[in-house]
C-alpha cells in the first residue's frame, strides 16, 4: 500500500470529486480510514479508488509580501480586504507592488490561497577601499579579511549608512577569492 498517514487524497463519493486526508492505514487487511468533509469513511482497495491529490505549486514572492499576508491573516482579513489598499493599512512598498501589474495581484491571490516561498534575498559584503569589510561585529568594525564580515541584505547596509550601498559586493561574486 502506498499510502500513508497524513496524505491528501482524492476519491468520487456520491458522484462528486472529494479531497480528504488518511487519517489511518491497516495494512494487514488493505483498508484505511480516510477523512473527507469532516466524516471518516473506510476504503476497501485504496489503490483502486483512491488517488493522491496533487499540491499546488508554491509561488515565489518577496519577504514583505509574505509579511503582509501574515499581517492580514492574523487580523482576520479575507483575500479581497487584503487587497484592498484603501481601506487598510498597507504600506507603500506593497501598494507599489500589488498595483504594478495584474500579475502581481495574481501572484498574490495564488500565495494566500496556496501557500508560497519567500524570495530568498541576495547578501552583501561592504568592502570600504582602502580600509577593509565591515565586520559583524556590534559596531560595525572593519577588518581586512573576509572571514570577519558580515553577509547584509541591501536594506540592512542602507539602513547602517547609505553611501556604503556602493561598495557592496554580492557574497557570490567574492566565494572564489581567499
Amino acid at each position: 500500500m502506498d499510502f500513508k498517514q497524513g496524505d491528501r487524497i482524492e476519491l468520487i463519493l456520491r458522484s462528486k470529486k472529494r479531497v480528504g486526508t488518511v487519517e489511518e492505514v491497516y495494512n494487514d487487511t488493505q483498508k484505511c480510514k480516510v477523512q473527507i468533509d469532516e466524516f471518516p469513511v473506510t476504503v476497501t482497495k485504496p489503490q483502486k479508488y483512491l488517488v493522491k491529490a496533487e499540491e499546488p505549486e508554491l509561488v515565489v514572492v518577496p519577504q514583505f509580501v509574505a509579511d503582509w499576508i501574515n499581517h492580514c491573516k492574523q487580523k482576520v482579513y479575507d483575500l479581497f480586504l487584503s487587497m484592498d489598499y484603501e481601506d487598510s493599512d498597507m504600506s507603500y512598498e506593497m501598494y507599489n507592488w500589488l498595483t504594478f501589474s495584474d500579475d502581481n495581484q495574481e501572484l498574490f491571490a495564488r500565495a494566500w490561497l496556496d501557500g508560497y516561498e519567500v524570495e530568498k534575498e541576495p547578501l552583501y559584503y561592504v568592502k570600504l577601499p582602502y580600509f577593509g569589510y565591515v565586520t559583524n561585529r556590534m559596531d560595525y568594525t572593519l577588518s581586512q579579511s573576509k572571514t570577519d564580515a558580515v553577509m547584509l541584505t541591501e536594506s540592512k547596509i542602507k539602513r547602517m549608512d547609505e553611501r556604503y550601498w556602493q561598495f557592496a559586493v554580492l557574497v557570490e561574486d567574492l566565494e572564489g577569492e581567499a
